[in-house]
């Protein structure tokens, strides 16, 4: 694969959508869960797409059961919890799997990519390591995300550029993104 336009995901409906349609967009993509500490993240996630959108910003939202549990609802619930509590608006596509065997193309390309560098230096950050590396075990090798709410930064060639775990702050990610945008 030369770079993410080449993949095509699955639309939370179960529409097949080439990311090609996003060519010429700087991305942020993302794995979700509604139950989790970092759900907050929707809400800085929201007000960089209503600023940014129009500068060619696009966020893709990909929910995931795979950290704890925290996603256990269906596409349907996972989005009314989303658009009711924080007005998300940006693309929300399937449920899916971003570690082992049957992870997702697209999130195995991404953390090749952007490999995972740590979450960071931290009590909090410690404890998400330690806790995170339990949930992981059973990936091996093929632990490509380590936590909900990573985000991969993609420029408008199609690249993968950056990779923020979940403990970065939000302003930081919004820099990164807003750089990208010129």
């Amino acid at each position: 694969m030369a770079n993410v336009y080449d993949f095509t995901v699955k639309d939370r409906k179960g529409n097949d959508v080439s990311l090609s349609e996003y060519a010429g967009k700087v991305l942020l993509i993302v794995n979700t869960a509604t139950g989790c500490g970092f759900t907050p993240h929707y809400t800085p996630l929201e007000e960089m797409y209503k600023d940014l959108k129009d500068k060619g910003l696009e966020i893709l939202d990909f929910p995931c059961n795979q950290f704890a549990n925290q996603a256990p609802g269906s596409e349907d619930e996972i989005h009314e919890f989303c658009t009711l509590k924080f007005g998300a608006d940006f693309p929300q596509f399937k449920k899916i799997k971003v570690n082992g065997e049957e992870a997702d193309p697209l999130y195995a390309y991404l953390a090749t990519e952007k490999p995972f560098e740590g979450f960071g230096k931290g009590i909090k950050n410690g404890a998400l390591k330690k806790f995170s590396d339990m949930n992981n075990k059973e990936f091996g090798d093929k632990a490509y995300i380590k936590w909900n709410f990573t985000k991969f930064l993609i420029d408008r060639e199609g690249n993968v550029v950056a990779r923020f775990e979940p403990t970065t702050d939000m302003k930081e990610v919004r820099k990164a993104v807003e750089d990208l945008l010129g």
